[in-house]
C-alpha cells in the first residue's frame, strides 16, 4: 500500500476544508486535501451559489412582472428553465474553475476519492494512506428527510429541486426554515402555487419573532399559502401529483413535495466512530477551539453542532489553520455569526434576538425598530420592512435583525457593530451615505442614541 504524508491532511473540500487548506498553505504548511466530490462542496455546487443564482432570476422575473408600477412597459412571457439553469451553471462553473486554479497555485495536493479515517492521523483513499501531523475533518452535510418519507419521483430534497428543467404548477414545501422559504420564494416568483408547511408556529423559527411575522405577512401578500404549527403526517404520490396529510386532518395536493427539514452531518461510514472520536447522533463534538477528543484531530463546518452556514465553515477552516500555526485566533461564538435568508423579502440578523437578550439580561434590554418607510432608497425599491436593534440597556448593541429587499447587504456593518460591542452613540456618529438603504442602519442607531431624525422617538 502506498503512503504519503504532510503537515495537514484535510478530509473534505467544501467551504471549511478548502479554506483550511489555503490558509495553512499560506502559513507554510504542506497540505493534502481529499474530497470524493467536486472542490467547493455543497455550497458551490448544490447550495448557496446555485440557489442564489435562481433567486436572482426570480428577482428579474418579479421586476418584469411589476414593471408597469415604475412606468416601464415590459411583459413576462414565461420562465425558460433550461436557460435559467444554464445561467446558474455558468456562474457555478466560473467559480469552480477559479477555485481549482487557486488551490493549485497554493501547492495544495488535491486527492479525488472517498477517504476514510483509518488511524488517529491517517486517511485512506483507495490503496494509499495519507498521514498528517494534523488531521482536519470537514466532510459536510446532506439533505435530510423524515422517517418513512422516501425521496424519489415527485418527492424531493433541494438536491433534486435544483435540477428541475421546468416550473411546477404547484408545490408543497415541507419546512419553513432557510432552505424551505428560499425555494418557496423562487417558485412563487416563477409562477407556481406554493404552500409552506412548518411544524413550529413561525417561518424561519430561529430568527427574531418580529422578523418571522414580517416574512409571513410578506409571503401571504405574495400569495404563498402558509400552514404553521401543524405537523406533517403522511405523503403519497401518483401520476397526477403528491398528496400530503397533516396531523390536523388536512390533506394538501400539488405537483411536487420539497422536503426541506434541515441537513444532517455526513459522517456515516467514514471511520470516525471506529477511531474513537466522540460523536452525538452523527455530529462530531469539538471544544471551543474545534479540537476533537483525539490529539491533533480537528473538525470544522456542518459536521460540528451549530449553525450550518458556509461562511461559518469557511471561518472555522481559517481558524484551525491559524490555531495549528500557533497564531491563537479569536473564537467567534455562533450567535455572533451573520445569518441571511435570501428569499423576497430578505431576512438578515446577527447577535441575540429580543427573546434571547431578555433571557440573558432580564429587564435590562432596550429594543428599537426603524421602519424602512422612512428610508429613501427603500422607497425607491418599493420595499417594506425594518431594522430592529436589541441593546443591553445603557450598553452595547447585542443584536441586529432586518427584513426587506436586499437587507442582506447590510449585514457586514451589523456584524461589526455586534462583534465590536458598539454602543448606539458610537454608530450614530458615523456617516451613512445618502441615499442608500445603509442609512437605515445609521437612523436606527441615532434613534436608540436618543436623537432620532427620520424616525419617531
Amino acid at each position: 500500500m502506498a503512503a504519503e504524508s504532510a503537515d495537514l491532511v484535510i478530509l473534505g473540500g467544501g467551504s471549511g476544508g478548502y479554506a483550511c487548506a489555503l490558509r495553512a498553505s499560506q502559513l507554510g504548511k504542506s497540505v493534502i486535501l481529499i474530497d470524493r466530490d467536486k472542490l467547493g462542496g455543497t455550497c458551490l455546487h448544490r447550495g448557496c451559489i446555485p440557489t442564489k443564482a435562481l433567486l436572482h432570476a426570480a428577482e428579474v422575473a418579479d421586476s418584469a412582472r411589476e414593471s408597469e408600477a415604475f412606468g416601464v412597459r415590459a411583459t413576462l412571457d414565461g420562465i425558460d428553465m433550461p436557460k435559467v439553469n444554464a445561467y446558474r451553471d455558468q456562474v457555478v462553473g466560473r467559480l469552480y474553475k477559479g477555485l481549482q486554479g487557486l488551490v493549485k497555485s497554493r501547492n495544495v495536493h488535491m486527492v479525488e476519492g472517498t477517504g476514510r479515517l483509518v488511524g488517529p492521523n491517517a486517511v485512506q483513499v483507495g490503496d494509499t494512506i495519507y498521514t498528517g501531523t494534523t488531521v482536519v475533518l470537514a466532510t459536510g452535510s446532506y439533505a435530510r428527510t423524515l422517517p418513512g418519507l422516501e425521496i424519489g419521483g415527485r418527492i424531493m430534497t433541494s438536491d433534486q429541486a435544483l435540477e428541475l428543467d421546468y416550473v411546477p404548477k404547484s408545490v408543497i414545501v415541507l419546512g419553513g426554515g432557510v432552505i424551505g422559504v428560499e425555494f418557496a420564494s423562487i417558485w412563487r416568483s416563477f409562477g407556481a402555487e406554493v404552500t409552506v408547511v412548518e411544524a413550529l408556529p413561525h417561518l424561519v423559527p430561529n430568527e427574531d419573532e418580529a422578523c418571522s411575522k414580517a416574512l409571513e405577512r410578506a409571503f401571504r401578500k405574495r400569495g404563498i399559502t402558509l400552514s404553521l404549527g401543524v405537523r406533517f403526517a403522511s405523503a403519497t404520490q401518483n401520476a397526477d401529483g403528491v398528496q400530503v396529510g397533516l396531523e390536523d386532518g388536512t390533506t394538501l395536493q400539488a405537483d411536487l413535495l420539497l422536503v426541506a427539514v434541515g441537513r444532517g452531518p455526513s459522517t456515516a461510514g467514514m471511520g470516525f466512530d471506529e477511531q474513537g472520536i466522540t460523536m452525538d447522533r452523527g455530529w462530531v463534538l469539538v471544544d471551543d477551539r474545534l479540537r476533537t477528543n483525539l490529539p491533533n484531530v480537528y473538525a470544522v463546518g456542518d459536521i460540528t453542532p451549530g449553525l450550518q452556514l458556509a461562511h461559518r465553515g469557511f471561518q472555522q477552516g481559517i481558524f484551525v489553520a491559524e490555531e495549528i500555526a500557533g497564531l491563537n485566533p479569536e473564537v467567534i461564538p455562533d450567535i455572533n455569526i451573520p445569518r441571511v435568508t435570501y428569499c423576497e423579502p430578505e431576512v438578515a440578523s446577527v447577535g441575540l434576538t429580543e427573546a434571547q437578550a431578555r433571557e440573558q439580561y432580564g429587564e435590562a434590554v432596550t429594543v428599537y425598530e426603524y421602519n424602512l418607510g422612512g428610508n429613501g432608497k427603500s422607497q425607491i425599491l418599493a420595499t417594506t420592512g425594518f431594522i430592529k436593534l436589541v441593546q443591553r440597556t445603557d450598553g452595547p448593541v447585542v443584536g441586529v435583525h432586518m427584513v426587506g429587499s436586499r437587507v442582506g447587504e447590510q449585514i457586514g456593518e451589523a456584524q461589526l457593530i455586534v462583534n465590536w460591542e458598539a454602543n448606539p452613540q458610537d454608530v450614530a456618529s458615523l456617516i451613512h451615505a445618502h441615499p442608500t438603504q445603509n442609512e437605515a442602519m445609521g437612523e436606527a442607531h441615532l434613534a436608540l442614541a436618543g436623537k432620532p431624525l427620520h424616525a419617531h422617538a
